[in-house]
């Protein structure tokens, strides 16, 4: 299927690797211009090499910073058509356990690093009647046991997504979120759950996950450029999610 992505610029955030660098990949490949965004110089660099070699240096989790990433970017192509927010971390403490410095940290890494990189480029998305994609995670639909910052602050990263997009949309923006389930990928938590004790990742697959198996960086990346193209165009305010069944809400 054709996604009519060709010749659209993309900025996608936290892309130096696993699924923000799949979906960078996915639009580089329909033909976008893709602009990947990280912290560190020498890993975005390699990453961007196979990609065009386009990038910009900076921690969008500080809202100055995420205005110069979107201005750069801009600068760099011209324009913006789709911004994809996929900085996040659920690396936390164990539930119960949180201070408020450890709700902050969350809660910046995985709420506000998406909110400031859409407000820093909700003009230039309004001028190119772009799209906004935000990478969540299932943990922000049902209690999983995860830790519980984390899928607090992606919850509310979900309620963010429905709630701008009524405000969006009177610009021509539109804006969408992206659940992941379980993914495996080089350096992924479920890599490093599989190398410690495979039987019991597999348990854990065959009781909670209807297709009893991970997820893939390129599964997910397939449906993010879907929800960033124009075959989706009446998408808006939603959370899909891609998890192989473990939520079926």
């Amino acid at each position: 299927m054709d996604l009519e992505l060709y010749g659209k610029v993309a900025l996608v955030t936290g892309s130096s690797r696993g699924i923000g660098r799949g979906i960078a990949q996915a639009l580089n490949d329909e033909g976008c211009l893709v602009i990947l965004n990280g912290r560190d110089l020498d890993t975005l660099r390699q990453s961007a090499q196979a990609l065009g070699g386009r990038y910009v240096v900076g921690d969008v989790c500080i809202p100055e910073q995420a205005r110069q990433v979107v201005d750069a970017a801009r600068k760099l192509a011209g324009k913006i058509d789709i911004v994809v927010a996929n900085v996040g971390s659920g690396a936390s403490v164990p539930p119960g356990t949180e201070s408020s410095e450890e709700w902050s940290r969350m809660l910046t890494i995985n709420l506000e690093s998406a909110v400031n990189t859409i407000s820093a480029a909700r003009e230039a998305l309004a001028q190119s009647k772009g799209v906004a994609l935000c990478v969540s995670s299932i943990c922000g639909l049902s209690a999983l046991g995860a830790p519980i910052a984390y899928s607090a602050a992606k919850a509310a990263l979900n309620s963010y997504v429905r709630g701008i997009s009524a405000v969006l949309a009177q610009e021509c923006v539109r804006i969408v979120g992206l659940a992941p389930g379980n993914v495996l990928f080089p350096g992924s938590t479920w890599e490093r759950k599989m190398k410690a004790d495979e039987v019991a990742v597999q348990r854990m697959l065959d009781t909670y996950v209807p297709m009893r198996r991970l997820g893939s960086v390129q599964e997910i990346s397939n449906v993010a450029a879907f929800l960033c193209s124009p075959k989706a165009s009446f998408m808006t305010g939603t959370v899909v999610t891609v998890d192989g069944g473990q939520i079926r809400i």
